[in-house]
């Protein structure tokens, strides 16, 4: 039933797309991404008002608003960046160092025609244009049907092996820290963990990735690097991130600009995975050696997966 399904909704995309033809069919939806941490910092000796703030500053900086344009064969998706209001407040500062599954960062252009992406990526100050094949999806079509606004929305899974999310966090001036560690499967940390520059191997785990997508708009993009359904995706749910369409515009008066980007230096997939291990170790060291120095005003948090 599910593969029946399937070649009817494959083929009416075809008969869709081949009747837009030579019509500039085109659109722009908004997502909203939250990713859920969660973070025990009752070991970390500090006053639960300074906890509180720190959890409300985590909260707000993992919580994006995305903007993707798109027409029949290629989307730019970025982030709608509007004024950090944590910025600027007094009190000790709080160093964040993510490390977070491959999600966007800077624009992100995916034709699905030729079947490559460019990504825009700014690391450590400097600029790089990632591109390379985009990533093939093998999307499993599942019978449950949802509502997302007035858009009545197919569920797609796809099941991948992750390195496992751990969460650590040091606290305080070196011989009075405090630690904790939200995932008690994680690597166990020796009294020395700190003062090592290499980052452990992560533990692989299997993901169910969840996707809702509409036949209402037969395109096959979607938020992030997600694509390949005969729908746009409204929804995904990504382990503890999620992207959910909040608004979509339809074939406005003014014509929505699909350009590749073209700033940075050009590097491939694997060249820019291999930079930021490097840039992640630097970051690493330099957040010990403020530890070391025992300032009293740093927090840092390490997030991996």
């Amino acid at each position: 039933m599910k593969n029946v399904l399937f070649g009817l909704l494959t083929i009416g995309f075809a008969i869709y797309s081949g009747a837009v033809q030579g019509q500039e069919f085109q659109g722009r939806a908004l997502y909203q991404s939250n990713t859920n941490i969660q973070m025990d910092l009752s070991g970390s000796g500090m006053p639960a008002e300074r906890i509180k703030m720190i959890q409300e500053r985590m909260r707000k900086q993992l919580q994006k608003t995305y903007i993707l344009d798109f027409n029949q064969t290629a989307s730019t998706f970025k982030e709608d960046v509007q004024l950090d209001q944590t910025q600027g407040q007094g009190g000790p500062r709080m160093g964040m160092m993510v490390v977070m599954g491959g999600f966007t960062s800077g624009k992100l252009y995916k034709n699905t025609q030729t079947k490559k992406f460019a990504r825009e990526q700014e690391l450590s100050g400097k600029n790089f244009l990632v591109k390379d094949e985009i990533k093939t999806y093998e999307w499993k079509m599942e019978d449950e049907t949802k509502m997302i606004g007035n858009y009545l929305c197919f569920k797609a899974t796809i099941v991948e092996e992750r390195p496992k999310m751990t969460t650590s966090f040091s606290f305080g001036r070196p011989g009075n820290r405090s630690k904790s560690n939200t995932d008690s499967t994680a690597v166990k940390e020796k009294d020395d963990a700190e003062e090592t520059d290499e980052l452990p191997e992560p533990e692989m785990e299997p993901v169910i990735i969840t996707a809702w997508y509409t036949l209402d708009i037969p395109v096959n993009h979607g938020p992030s690097d997600y694509w390949g359904l005969p729908g746009l995706i409204l929804q995904v749910v990504d382990d503890r991130t999620q992207f959910l369409c909040t608004k979509i515009v339809l074939n406005t008066k003014e014509t929505i600009e699909i350009k590749e980007p073209k700033k940075g230096k050009e590097v491939s997939q694997e060249e820019f995975e291999k930079i930021r291990e490097e840039k992640m170790k630097e970051m690493q060291e330099n957040f010990q050696n403020q530890r070391r120095r025992g300032d009293g005003h740093t927090r840092s948090i390490r997030i991996r997966g």
